[in-house]
């Protein structure tokens, strides 16, 4: 069993991580420079150390930043992470944004002996509405992650190093963007169905010069209209992972509507950072740094960091300069 070993690269990330003292920007950087340690690590014990550094920061008050911890836990692939994410799925005082994105880590984590609190929370009278929904997409993804069907399907490689909480549609099914809208936009189809849908459409839409690029980001943007906040919310993911110019419309609607439910405006504030360097998309974003909601308020910080490095000559956005220096 590995013991986590912190090396002063880690130690000085960690602490610049769990400080509220530094800026959200630079905390972020922090975050994703070790979710990066935690996959790249030379040992087991240095993997350790990061994830450990990574979840040392769930006693923040920062909703959106809980968020990412989690999520860049679940991109880890290392089932140390399961732990931390557990007790966040379990703790019924925090955020639900917080809690979904745990379950959905757990997710992609894809270890079986998740189920059983997935199925827990799923079933839980009285539950949040985003968690539930997330612990039955992370349920059937573990469950297809570890059945038969998921040996015979061969998955077209992506362009993107993500472990999404469903995998696109198999090469042997593929299908057109008409078709995929169709399922898309399908409620009688269960979510993890429409997700394959949704994830087979960014890989059309990718790279952004193919002749199907732009009439995905069009299917896509339909998205938008379902009812569920989840299904939304992860509509604008999808968005800030392609940064395709044709989204910017329905993200700044998204960002703009403030009816809109705060893990959808926050995510469409993020994927507009990944456009910052778009005629227009940093003035848009600036509109809302005063926001009612403090995980958009937020949100538009760490966008409008993302922005600038999209005008950078920075080879990374996750490293820290003074730390790698």
């Amino acid at each position: 069993m590995a013991i986590a070993t912190e090396n002063s690269t880690i130690l000085a990330l960690r602490q610049s991580l769990c400080s509220e003292a530094t800026p959200l920007s630079v905390r972020f950087r922090a975050l994703f420079s070790l979710k990066h340690l935690a996959r790249q690590s030379a040992t087991p014990e240095e993997s350790l150390a990061a994830i450990n550094a990574i979840a040392a920061a769930f006693s923040s008050p920062s909703a959106l930043l809980k968020h990412e911890l989690a999520y860049c836990l679940g991109q880890t692939g290392n089932n140390a992470a399961i732990p931390h994410l557990t007790a966040v799925l379990e703790d019924l005082q925090e955020d639900p944004m917080c809690r979904h994105e745990a379950a959905e880590a757990l997710g992609a984590l894809g270890a079986a002996d998740s189920l059983d609190i997935l199925k827990r929370f799923r079933d839980r009278v009285g539950e949040e509405v985003v968690v539930t929904e997330t612990c039955e997409i992370a349920i059937d993804r573990i469950e297809w992650e570890n059945s038969e069907q998921r040996k015979r399907e061969r998955l077209r490689q992506s362009d993107f190093a993500s472990v999404d909480p469903a995998p696109p549609m198999p090469q042997e099914s593929e299908s057109t963007v008409e078709e995929l809208e169709k399922a898309l936009l399908d409620t009688s189809l269960p979510l993890f169905r429409r997700y394959r849908a949704m994830f087979g459409l960014r890989n059309l839409a990718s790279p952004p010069d193919l002749p199907t690029a732009v009439p995905a980001v069009h299917a896509l943007a339909k998205g938008f209209a379902d009812s569920s906040a989840l299904f939304r919310h992860e509509i604008a993911f999808v968005f800030g992972q392609l940064s395709h110019p044709a989204s910017i419309p329905a993200l700044t609607a998204a960002l703009s509507d403030l009816e809109e439910a705060s893990m959808v405006r926050h995510e469409a504030a993020e994927a507009l950072g990944s456009l910052g360097d778009e005629e227009g998309v940093e003035e848009t974003l600036k509109r809302f740094l005063d926001d009612k909601e403090a995980v958009v308020r937020e949100s538009v910080v760490v966008a409008l960091d993302m922005a600038e490095y999209e005008r950078s000559n920075e080879a990374e956005y996750a490293l820290i300069p003074q730390v790698t220096a």
